[in-house]
């Protein structure tokens, strides 16, 4: 599968869905799989037996979100089969057959990302998730169920759950299946050892002795028992039963052949030095300040559309731009319209739309921290990198700002403020600030202390919170040798270098599961074992054995 087939849009809506059927009753909505096995994303391949490819992931992620934000008195979403003796087989291994290392690193990581959306979801804003596995659950399909809160499996004696990667193809579980396991389900690690070697799974009773799946139900009640333990999940929720939802309508964007353009977000790319600049720009004009203007504002109100374009804006760029390999960020606009928006989204934090918004903001950095892009940070004239907005300086690789001693009132400031202090937390629990200064006290508090005051370069520099401060004379040659450096340099050393930079704080299960995929997966897919002539990958499904180089690496 070539990268340079047509442009991939992550943006959809419920009348374009191919693959998933949503259905709401009260608070329980159900998600169920019915993939068509003739709309792949890309040419070569059939969606058989509920595999999925990038696009049926797309249509996933798009259906939670409108779940969070359209309907607020849904409190569980039952993901389920609508085909008969199947849940979900997993990645559709002929895409993976005929698609390049970076398409399937990249789908693997968006996977990832949507079912981490699923665990974030249930902690942060008590949306929780029932995998209803009513047939065969193999591979990614698996995953999916993982990512839920609770698994109950169809207790037909031939309906069984499964990870075969390694025993089937030669690669790994590439969407958090062996972290899950132990970390999520504590299933004891030599009965998961059997599990993970063992092609045709596991099913009934001894599924849920070793703990792979929360409950077994017969067929003739197998019905009746989602219903009432999705019922039981949604009296734990505090979603409002009776809130009105929020429309995400359409978002405005012109896409160019060097340029994406959107209300609140410019990409300009400049191919011959393999470099992007990202553009956030502030809020402007009059802002809601209370629920009432919140709610009548909708998808319009400034932190969601940013939100959600700026999503937009990172997914598109990984996915179809993978030779720009430098993100500059920048900001422009009124400092003040940024920290008068995080006063509301501080004030109203607990309201189910703002908390929505929040995590969709806490989902995107989050984005940013695990895209194999190196990320700089430039804080120029007219900048507003402030509060919400400091989150992208904080997220960055390196950050420059610019020094004007003779010229205080154009001097490009930065201020931190609460929502720097833990509303955003990375993928390790952790503030961007408490992971820049290693959780160290002396330094956090020095900061603390001058929250909500405008610092420039100097200010910065002398707190730790920009990498450097170069006056007029130093900034033009400065930045630009830092970034032609950059580029020059190996994209897979960088790649692995950055993500070990990024993520120095505490180890969790997500943690892990995007570690495990960059270091572990990313080599094996390489790997002749798993892509060669005759590696499982390429022989899958043509009745040839797979011949291995049974040298331990």
């Amino acid at each position: 599968m070539s990268d340079a087939a047509p442009r991939v849009d992550y943006q959809t809506h419920p009348s374009q869905y191919r693959h998933w059927k949503l259905k709401f009753e009260g608070p329980v909505a159900t998600l169920a799989a019915d993939f068509d096995e003739n709309a792949g994303l890309r040419p070569g391949y059939k969606l058989k037996l509920n595999s999925y490819d990038l696009g049926v992931d797309i249509e996933l992620n798009d259906a939670i979100s409108r779940i969070r934000f359209e309907h607020p008195e849904v409190r569980t979403v039952v993901v389920t089969s609508a085909k008969d003796k199947v849940f979900c087989s997993g990645a559709n291994i002929f895409m993976l057959g005929v698609s390049s290392h970076a398409w399937k690193v990249n789908f693997c990581k968006f996977t990832n990302e949507t079912r981490n959306g699923l665990e974030d979801s249930s902690k942060h804003s008590g949306l929780k998730f029932l995998a209803a596995v009513n047939g065969s659950c193999a591979g990614g399909g698996y995953e999916l169920a993982l990512a839920c809160d609770e698994i109950i499996l169809i207790d037909d004696r031939s309906s069984a759950v499964s990870l075969p990667e390694v025993p089937l193809l030669g690669v790994l579980p590439g969407t958090g299946g062996l972290t899950r396991v132990t970390d999520k389900r504590h299933v004891r690690h030599d009965l998961a050892d059997i599990f993970c070697t063992t092609t045709e799974g596991v099913r009934g009773q001894r599924a849920k002795d070793w703990r792979l799946v929360d409950d077994i139900a017969k067929p003739a009640v197998f019905a009746a028992k989602v219903q009432e333990r999705a019922l039981q999940l949604a009296a734990q929720s505090d979603r409002p039963a009776h809130a009105k939802g929020v429309t995400l309508t359409p978002i405005a964007r012109t896409i160019e052949a060097d340029a994406l353009h959107y209300p609140n977000v410019t990409v300009q790319i400049d191919r011959a030095k393999r470099v992007a600049t990202f553009t956030v720009k502030a809020p402007s004009g009059a802002q809601p300040g209370d629920i009432a203007a919140i709610e009548a504002a909708g998808a319009a109100w400034y932190p969601l559309a940013l939100a959600r374009e700026l999503e937009d804006a990172i997914l598109s760029m990984r996915t179809n731009e993978l030779e720009i390999g430098t993100w500059l960020v920048k900001t422009e606009g009124d400092a003040a319209a940024v920290l008068a928006m995080d006063a509301t989204l501080l004030a109203h934090r607990n309201h189910w739309l703002v908390r929505e918004t929040i995590g969709l903001l806490r989902r995107t950095f989050s984005r940013l921290d695990v895209s194999s892009r190196s990320l700089f940070a430039l804080i120029e004239p007219g900048s507003c990198f402030a509060g919400t907005l400091l989150e992208l300086a904080l997220a960055c690789d390196r950050s420059y700002q610019l020094a004007l001693p003779d010229d205080a009132a154009r001097a490009p400031k930065i201020t931190v403020a609460d929502t720097n202090f833990g509303l955003y937390p990375m993928v390790t629990g952790q503030s961007r600030l408490q992971r820049r200064f290693y959780d160290e006290q002396p330094a956090l508090d020095a900061v603390r202390a001058k929250a909500g005051q405008a610092l420039d370069a100097d200010a910065a520099f002398a707190l730790g919170l920009v990498t450097s401060n170069p006056d007029d004379i130093d900034w033009a040659d400065e930045t630009r040798i830092a970034i032609e450096e950059r580029v020059s340099m190996s994209p897979d050393a960088l790649t692995g270098m950055e993500a070990n930079l990024r993520f120095n704080g505490p180890e969790n299960m997500f943690t892990r599961v995007f570690g495990r995929l960059t270091a572990w997966q990313n080599w094996i897919f390489q790997r002749p074992n798993a892509v060669g002539e005759k590696g499982a990958l390429k022989v899958y499904g043509k009745g040839d054995k797979a011949a291995f180089d049974w040298n331990r690496v």
